[in-house]
């Protein structure tokens, strides 16, 4: 991806510096003195840069994992006043994700949260060897089956969720809560969902400086200055 820029160096890296930071545009536009929509311009280049990168990122998943569904979205079906349940009875979005405890997260939009969706995305990003956690839904059944003979789970449904053996879940709920937060700020988020969820992973357990290292270097591999 080509970026052309009319603006100096010195002012794309304060927008950088900004959007790593997780300022608004708005409020990034007053703070360097430019134009809000050249702003969001490249604050949306940004994002699609890093969803190119962690998309083409073929993280393989090892040691200890953990495995959640999360849906995105929430509004109830019209005339549908069942418990809301793991998305059934609204219109939310499923997403897949499993964190790598002390490592990377990688997030999938799913059509459904069935056993064979989710398990054909574990086969294809958790090694055999991995320890995996995961809740009580059946989406996760038979996995011990098919290879991964380390599998342990804790039961939600019984108020069950930790145990001393380290078994849980916490930290992809952790990752969830993160980017429900985060996505709280962007009205009508859904239809880029995608692009933000990729822009949770990368943000994920990382510090400004190191966000910022990362994106101008990104930024500047894929930059052409226009004089």
């Amino acid at each position: 991806m080509l970026i052309r820029a009319k603006i100096s160096k010195y002012k794309l890296k304060k927008i950088i510096k900004y959007f790593c930071a997780d300022i608004l545009a708005s409020k990034t536009s007053k703070l360097i003195g430019i134009n809000r929509n050249t702003i969001n311009r490249y604050y949306n280049i940004f994002r699609v840069l890093i969803h190119i990168a962690q998309v083409n990122d073929l993280i393989k998943i090892f040691g200890k994992a953990e495995v959640d569904e999360s849906y995105f979205g929430a509004s109830r079906i019209k005339g549908n006043h069942a418990k809301l349940k793991r998305g059934r009875g609204t219109t939310k979005q499923p997403v897949f994700g499993i964190l790598e405890r002390n490592g990377k997260v990688y997030t999938e939009i799913v059509p459904d949260c069935k056993k064979k969706t989710l398990q054909d995305i574990i086969f294809g990003k958790v090694s055999k060897n991995t320890v995996i956690y995961s809740d009580g839904w059946r989406g996760y059944n038979g996995l011990v089956d098919v290879g991964y003979d380390k599998h342990f789970r804790v039961n939600h449904s019984k108020n069950e969720f930790s145990k001393k053996n380290g078994t849980h879940t916490n930290g992809i709920e952790s990752f969830w809560s993160f980017c429900k937060r985060r996505l709280a700020k962007f009205n009508g988020y859904r239809k880029n969902l995608g692009i933000h969820l990729k822009e949770c992973e990368w943000r994920w357990n990382k510090d400004e400086k190191e966000l910022e290292k990362e994106l101008t270097k990104l930024v500047f591999k894929n930059i052409r200055f226009i004089k």
